[in-house]
């Protein structure tokens, strides 16, 4: 049994509750990256009931040892993430929280990085690009950032920019994001950018520019993207590829891409991506312009995603 908040436990105990930490972090990105966060929030439910720490408050664990709040931080990180893409935005900020006050009360600022780009992109997503700026400048230390953490710092930055309305500065950022991407991996990036490569980058690229309406730039990126190998999260392009082809009245080519889409819809395991998905294909159905077959195939979509 893990210790109570606020008591160590002796040293089997700590070592038995490091153990699971990181055995649930493993379980946890294996079942988000496979099938995605709705497949993982049951095994979120079962971390929370299982490790207490996840529910206290993080400043009665300060003597607790470095390793294991280390690991509870990248795991409040994970399940953040998860919570985040499965559609619970309260809670993924409250998971955010924690998992930020664990990562400083251990001094793992690799962690704390991490936890400040997701809540950047949370709330990006939750229409409050100032709060994104804010969390993305805090990432900033008094060394220079490692090139893939900086790459994200600035994709983060152009997104909330685009929203604001900027017109230049959001291509900027992004064309920053890809001068510090080609910088390469340095011995000094963190474990955590394994899943910062071309296509991620690639399909960021895409969003930003579809972002600012630019549909000549963003369709041929987030295609791309759409269609790289990847983790399962990164139907999020297919996703914002469909959008950009409507919005760009590439009937056909929106189409095609709908019935590829749809066979498997009901299996996608990101509320952001359905949420985009479905907002596209009521946008299709409702558009009087649109082919009719098109407005059939948006129908077919809305049916397939999951409830």
């Amino acid at each position: 049994m893990t210790a109570p908040a606020g008591r160590p436990g002796g040293g089997e105990e700590r070592d038995a509750a490091l153990r699971l930490a990181v055995r649930t972090i493993g379980r946890l990105v294996a079942l988000d990256t496979e099938r995605g966060a709705t497949a993982a929030v049951p095994a979120v439910r079962e971390a929370l009931r299982r490790i207490p720490e996840l529910s206290a408050d993080p400043g009665a664990l300060h003597a607790y040892d470095p390793d294991r709040l280390a690991a509870l931080a990248e795991l409040s990180e994970v399940i953040g993430w998860i919570l985040f893409d499965a559609g619970r935005y309260r809670h993924a900020h409250r998971m955010n929280a924690r998992a930020l006050a664990l990562a400083q009360l251990c001094g793992d600022r690799s962690t704390g990085r991490l936890v400040l780009l997701n809540h950047s992109m949370l709330a990006t997503h939750t229409g409050r690009p100032r709060a994104a700026l804010d969390a993305a400048a805090r990432v900033a230390g008094p060394r220079p950032l490692p090139s893939r953490v900086a790459a994200l710092v600035l994709i983060r930055q152009a997104h909330a920019t685009a929203l604001l309305g900027g017109r230049r500065r959001p291509l900027e950022l992004i064309s920053r994001a890809r001068s510090r991407f080609l910088d390469g991996v340095s011995a000094r990036d963190p474990h955590w950018a394994w899943w910062i490569d071309e296509a991620e980058l690639l399909g960021h690229e895409g969003w930003v520019q579809a972002r600012l309406r630019r549909w000549d730039r963003a369709i041929p990126l987030l295609h791309r993207a759409a269609t790289a190998p990847g983790p399962s999260y990164r139907h999020l392009f297919t996703a914002e590829l469909l959008s950009a082809l409507a919005a760009a009245g590439a009937w056909r080519e929106a189409e095609d891409l709908i019935a590829r889409v749809a066979p498997g819809a009901a299996a996608i395991g990101s509320v952001r991506t359905t949420g985009t998905l479905g907002r596209t294909a009521a946008a299709l159905r409702r558009d009087t312009g649109a082919p009719a077959p098109l407005r059939d195939a948006a129908d077919f979509l809305l049916e397939s995603l999951p409830a």
